[in-house]
C-alpha cells in the first residue's frame, strides 16, 4: 500500500530511550510509501543539545510541540491534537508513552482517524492507575505494540486484549557504536588508567541505582583498578551522591550527568551495569551490546530476550547482592570471558536487533491495518 499518512505522537522530545526510538523510526521510513509528522504533547525542549526535535527536522520530518506541562492542560491538549489530526488526515496514528497513548487515542477517535496503534515500552509496576485507564479506553486502540515478550505478557495479564497485542523489539544502529580511538577519560575528569563500570539511565527509583551503590563497596574493594561511572540525570542524584559519600566511595563513583556522547563512553567502558527494578526492553543494553561490551543486568522485562544464551553470566535477580557482586567480580577479573561475551553481544545486536528490522516491522503493521479499514 503506497502513500500512507502517519501521525507519530509522543509525550515529549527530550532525549530518552523512547524519544530516540521515535527518531530512528521517523527518519528511516520508506519515503516512497509513508509520509510522517511528529506531534509532541509537551513544549519545545529547552536544551537544544538534549532535544530530539532538531534531529527530526534536520531529516525533513515535520514536528509540532503542543506545549502541555500540567494535568490541567489535558482537555486543551486533546483539542489541539484533534485539530492537528483533522488537518493532517492520517491513515494511522502511532503513539509512544503513556500520556501520548491516552491523549492520542482520544483525539484520533474524536476526529475519525481510521487506525490507532499505541506503543507500550515498559511493564509499569508503579503507577497502577495507568493500567486502569488503558483498560478503560482499550476499545479505541486497534493494536498495542509491546517492545518485548515480557511487556506483552505483563500487558495481557493487566487486562489488555491479547489478540490486539503485537511485539516489535527495539532496534539499534550498530554502526554508531563502532570502535573509537579517543578514550572517555580524555575530557571527563576521570582517573587515568582506571577501568570503567558504566551505568546509563535516569536517576530514579525504577533504575535501582541506590541498590547498585549498596553493592559497590564490596566489589570496588576487590577491583581496585575499576571505578563506577553514572551517566544520566534525574531527581535522585543529590540523595545518591550523599549515599555514596556516606559509604566512603565518592572518590570511586563519578556522576557525569546527561551526556550526548554515550557511544564514546560505552566504547571506553569495560562493563555496562543495569540494576533496574522493571523495564521493557532497555535500549542501553542494546547499545552496550552493539559496542561489544559485556553486560550485567537484572532479570527484568526484555533483558533475557536480548542476551539469550548468555544470561547466566550477564543477568542477576534484582536485590541478589551476593550474586551481583560475584558476577561483576568475575566479569572484570576474567578478561577472556568478558571479551567473548562482548563479541557475542555485538554479533547478536547486529543479527537480531538491527534498527532496519524494527522499521520494517512497523511499516508492515501500518500497511496491514490500513489495508483492512473495517
Amino acid at each position: 500500500m503506497a502513500g500512507l499518512n502517519i501521525a507519530l505522537c509522543i509525550t515529549d522530545l527530550d532525549v530518552g530511550g523512547a524519544e530516540q526510538a521515535l527518531v530512528a523510526l521517523a527518519t528511516r521510513l520508506d519515503r516512497s510509501r509513508f509520509t510522517a509528522r511528529v506531534y509532541c504533547l509537551g513544549p519545545e525542549p529547552s536544551r537544544p543539545d538534549a532535544s530530539c526535535a532538531a534531529s527530526l527536522r534536520a531529516a525533513g520530518v515535520a514536528v509540532e510541540c503542543l506545549g502541555a506541562q500540567r494535568c490541567i492542560d489535558f482537555p486543551r491538549t486533546v483539542g489541539r491534537l484533534a485539530r492537528c489530526f483533522r488537518r493532517q488526515r492520517p491513515d494511522v496514528v502511532q503513539t509512544f508513552l503513556f500520556h501520548a497513548n491516552l491523549v492520542g487515542r482520544i483525539a484520533a477517535r474524536w476526529v475519525g482517524v481510521p487506525k490507532v496503534v499505541c506503543g507500550i515500552r515498559v511493564a509499569e509496576r508503579h503507577a497502577r492507575w495507568h493500567l486502569w485507564l488503558d483498560r478503560l479506553t482499550a476499545r479505541w486502540v486497534d493494536r498495542y505494540v509491546c517492545v518485548s515478550d515480557g511487556v506483552a505478557r505483563f500487558s495481557a495479564n493487566a487486562g489488555l486484549p491479547p489478540q490486539r497485542i503485537v511485539v516489535i523489539p527495539n532496534g539499534v544502529d550498530a554502526t554508531q557504536y563502532e570502535d573509537t580511538s579517543q578514550g572517555a577519560s580524555d575530557d571527563l575528569g576521570l582517573p587515568p588508567g582506571q577501568r570503567l563500570v558504566t551505568f546509563v539511565g535516569r536517576l530514579e527509583p525504577q533504575k535501582g541505582v541506590r541498590w547498585l551503590l549498596e553493592t559497590a563497596p564490596e566489589w570496588l574493594a576487590r577491583l581496585p583498578d575499576c571505578d563506577l561511572v553514572l551517566v544520566g540525570r534525574g531527581p535522585d542524584r543529590p540523595a545518591l551522591e550523599r549515599f555514596a559519600a556516606d559509604r566512603g566511595i565518592s572518590s570511586r563513583v563519578h556522576f557525569l550527568g546527561w551526556r550526548s556522547d554515550v557511544p564514546r563512553i560505552l566504547r571506553a567502558s569495560d562493563l555496562l551495569v543495569l540494576p533496574s527494578r522493571w523495564e521493557g526492553m532497555p535500549n542501553v543494553v542494546l547499545q552496550a551490546m552493539a559496542s561489544g561490551l559485556p553486560v550485567l543486568a537484572t532479570d527484568v522485562e526484555g533483558v533475557a530476550e536480548l542476551l539469550e544464551s548468555s544470561t547466566d553470566a550477564q543477568m542477576v535477580a534484582y536485590g541478589d547482592t551476593a550474586g551481583f557482586v560475584a558476577r561483576i567480580v568475575r566479569l572484570l577479573s576474567d578478561r577472556q570471558l568478558a571479551q567473548q561475551l562482548g563479541q557475542a553481544n555485538r554479533r547478536r545486536a547486529e543479527r537480531e536487533f538491527s534498527i532496519q528490522q524494527t522499521v520494517i516491522a512497523y511499516q508492515d503493521l501500518w500497511a496491514s491495518l490500513a489495508a483492512h479499514p473495517a
